[in-house]
């Protein structure tokens, strides 16, 4: 029991925690966490642009480590465009802490200086809303935000801080490090599983999204080969499995391998491990049904809420994502009847699916991943906003390492060169690569000055098509030939990125993305290819403006 100011008490108990680094941009009202966090060095502040580019750095900080990543914003305008990030965590099950400045406590509900009832705000949008009004209760409520946020399904807290109260000086008694609660599978529950499969021909599983882990990932892969199971992934959680597994079939959300899509459909058993099974993973609940007829659903997820929430639930499994995994490698396989096909049928499938073949284009995206997958290590991290332009590396690079998919399944634009600027800081030994969309990478391009600020060592790869392509796909298939408030008229990118300080160059023709990529990797700091594409080629799936034109 010390006396301190309420802002050295909120630092000592993110210290506590294992908190190494915390996003910002700064604002006048927490002043005295600012000045705290000066006498704390072994927390990084890293100072972003925008508080959108701090919220997705935290959002993907909390997806790398499975601790909450920090993001610490002003009230109003800086909450208002922190919520982005929260949105993205709380829809891609991902820790975080919000950490809001806010108005005096005297001034509340007078509608005082960029005043926001935070806890009304941020409710739909998080796991936990609160504010802290007692400078003395700080410990209790960081160890709660922290306990909530990596507990069942994880996902953010919002705290605010009122102004005053973190200039008072009080006594505080610190809480200890917060750890996820123990949930192991029910032994006779998992004896049922294996009765299932041991029923099953055709059976499926669906892996990633909540508390996994590279355990989790190991640890299933070996369960999984074992009985030839075929192994798909959720929607932007190619990283959930490893690529290179005999018995990998790819993954599903949008574009997917019409092959993966028909065994789905033709599957008798669903094993969904860790996946909400949600709308972009279920091609908008079409391609698994609520009710599912025909076909039995085993749905494995750390939080009782999302088991039977939208799926008929024939098996219903409550655990960790390491403990069912641990379980499965551990299990003791006295059938040796228990085998399929399948996963080699349907690796074989992906195998050729993921495969650039040339589709004649100027600059071929394809051909590109391709000089890729040649030049990178396999752990390399991808990083990406949303836009069609990410299609082409979910179907053609092959994710070697967890993590190393950093992509939103909220389907957020501008969160690819954030989440890129984390991955850096993060794993600065690791290749990190940022795909953006021309519209996507304006979204928070402006954090090219965080990563050269902070000597981050990634690449950027701008799409650009002059359009914001995927609106302009929907267009071609419901307004052929009447584009409408989709085309773009671009900055030069590579001008841009040498104005902040990094390298650059323009790629135009498919022979000079592997020399250009060649000279970038050899280069340390900030790097940005400039990929100049046509927009009839607007679709990994191969899908092209004038064919969309032709079949309306």
């Amino acid at each position: 029991m010390t006396q301190r100011t309420g802002g050295r008490i909120l630092v000592d108990q993110l210290a506590l925690q294992g908190v190494d680094r915390i996003f910002t941009v700064p604002g006048e009202s927490f002043l005295a966490v600012l000045d705290a966090l000066h006498d704390v060095p072994a927390i990084q502040t890293v100072v972003c642009r925008q508080e959108g580019g701090v919220s997705f750095m935290a959002c993907a900080d909390g997806a790398m480590t499975g601790r909450p990543g920090i993001a610490l914003v002003t009230r109003g305008p800086g909450a208002t465009n922190a919520s982005i990030g929260v949105h993205v965590a709380m829809q891609d099950s991902k820790p975080m802490v919000l950490l809001i400045g806010d108005v005096d406590r005297a001034m509340r509900d007078r509608e005082g200086f960029q005043e926001v009832d935070f806890q009304a705000m941020f409710a739909p949008l998080c796991k936990w809303a609160a504010r802290i009004d007692d400078a003395a209760r700080i410990p209790e409520y960081v160890a709660r935000a922290f306990s909530v946020a990596i507990s069942g399904r994880p996902g953010p807290v919002v705290l605010a801080l009122p102004e005053d109260m973190l200039k008072d000086v009080v006594e505080a008694t610190d809480r200890p490090r917060v750890t996820r609660p123990v949930q192991p599978v029910c032994p006779n529950g998992f004896a049922v599983l294996m009765e299932m499969l041991g029923e099953a021909k055709n059976p499926v599983a669906i892996v990633g999204g909540a508390d996994w882990s590279a355990n989790a990932r190991d640890n299933f892969a070996l369960f999984a080969e074992r009985i030839g199971l075929p192994v798909a992934c959720g929607f932007r959680q190619q990283d959930a499995f490893p690529n290179s597994s005999p018995v990998w079939a790819g993954n599903l959300g949008y574009g997917p391998n019409p092959k993966l899509v028909a065994r789905i459909k033709g599957a008798d058993l669903i094993l969904a491990v860790g996946a909400r099974l949600g709308e972009a993973t279920t091609d908008s609940y079409g391609l698994i049904t609520p009710d599912h007829p025909g076909q039995l659903l085993v749905h494995v997820h750390p939080d009782p809420n999302e088991l039977g929430r939208v799926f008929r639930t024939d098996l219903p499994l409550c655990a960790d994502m390491d403990e069912f995994a641990e379980a499965a490698a551990l299990w003791d396989e006295d059938d040796d009847a228990l085998h399929f096909d399948g996963g080699a049928e349907a690796h074989a499938e992906w195998l050729a699916w993921s495969d650039p073949q040339p589709n004649g284009a100027l600059l071929d995206l394809g051909q590109c991943v391709r000089a890729m997958r040649n030049a990178l290590p396999a752990d390399t991290i991808i990083c990406n906003g949303a836009g069609n332009f990410a299609g082409w590396w979910h179907r053609y690079w092959p994710y070697g390492a967890h993590p190393s998919q950093l992509a939103p399944t909220a389907g957020a634009m501008g969160y690819g060169v954030p989440a890129a600027v984390a991955a850096s800081l993060r794993y600065p030994d690791r290749q990190v690569v940022a795909v953006a969309g021309d519209g996507d990478f304006l979204m928070n391009g402006q954090e090219l000055a965080t990563a050269v600020q902070y000597g981050a060592n990634l690449l950027v790869i701008v799409v650009d098509n002059g359009t914001y392509g995927t609106i302009r796909m929907h267009q071609e298939r419901e307004y052929p030939a009447r584009p409408s408030g989709t085309q773009l008229h671009n900055p030069d990118f590579t001008a841009l990125a040498r104005a902040f300080g990094g390298w650059a160059a323009t790629v135009e023709q498919t022979a000079d993305f592997a020399p250009a990529l060649a000279d970038a990797i050899t280069r340390q700091g900030l790097k940005l290819l400039h990929l100049k594409t046509d927009i009839e080629q607007i679709a990994a799936s191969g899908a092209t403006v004038s064919g969309l034109r032709a079949k309306a």
